[in-house]
């Protein structure tokens, strides 16, 4: 379902000019989900941005079920891919009510049962249709992130960008989120790419990840990998055992 290949991009110019991906590789089948890891600034999020087209300067391929997003018309991508934010305060408008915000993707793309899309959307996540009359301000921040995920499932696409989905969230509404997109994968057959720097997010939500590092992904490994700390990269070894040892700890 994604395959990307040879993804680079620099931002800045001349000499300011700095490589943020180098080189990227890596697949994930359909109905899969699988994770990016790694340190803040390794580049796990410029990756989930440059698949979404809001950075577009970047050379290699991406291809979602077999098609180039550099040539794929901009309603089809939509009705493909759909990105969920870290922050669901922030990417939702505040002046803008529940409605509204599941309704316009509906009208943009001519949608018909604009009401009874956006009721069932909220169902989906688990709100009623009580919410659509509400704004951002008035709900929770794990209400929020629904409300998130229910406008990128509404356009019904194949694959979910997750940019750490569940890190602005308490710890308690954090396994409530989680549980809820691991059901939504199964039950409506999506593709996740999940990035996160919680090893322990990972390896509940994925069934491969990679580990990134200055750009590049130093290694791609079965979630197995975690609970037995074997990796063959010494970075992505000292990663694991990190977690462990916190785990431990914790």
């Amino acid at each position: 379902m994604i395959d990307v290949r040879d993804l680079n991009i620099a931002l800045g110019l001349g000499a300011a000019s700095k490589k943020i991906l180098d080189s990227v590789s890596f697949s994930v089948g359909a109905g899969e989900s699988f994770g990016l890891v790694g340190e803040s600034g390794s580049g796990k999020s410029t990756i989930l941005r440059c698949m979404a087209k809001l950075f577009t300067s970047w050379t290699g391929d991406i291809s979602i079920d077999g098609q180039s997003v550099k040539t794929m018309p901009p309603m089809a991508f939509c009705r493909t891919v759909q990105m969920v934010f870290q922050d669901p305060y922030g990417s939702l408008h505040p002046r803008q009510s529940i409605a509204t915000a599941l309704r316009e993707p509906l009208r943009i793309h001519r949608m018909v049962d604009a009401q009874d899309r956006s009721e069932q959307a909220l169902a989906d996540v688990g709100l009623n249709g009580s919410f659509l009359a509400r704004y951002p301000h008035e709900l929770s921040g794990g209400q929020r992130q629904r409300v998130a995920i229910a406008r990128a499932l509404i356009l019904e696409p194949k694959v979910l960008l997750l940019d750490e989905p569940t890190s602005a969230l308490d710890v308690s509404v954090q396994a409530e989120v989680l549980n809820l997109l691991s059901d939504i994968r199964q039950s409506q057959k999506l593709t996740y790419l999940f990035v996160s720097h919680d090893l322990a997010v990972v390896d509940h939500m994925c069934n491969e990840f990679a580990v990134m590092q200055a750009g590049r992904i130093v290694e791609i490994m079965d979630r197995s990998a975690l609970s037995s700390g074997m990796a063959k990269n010494a970075y992505a070894r000292e990663l694991i055992g990190a977690s462990l040892a916190y785990d431990k700890v914790a």
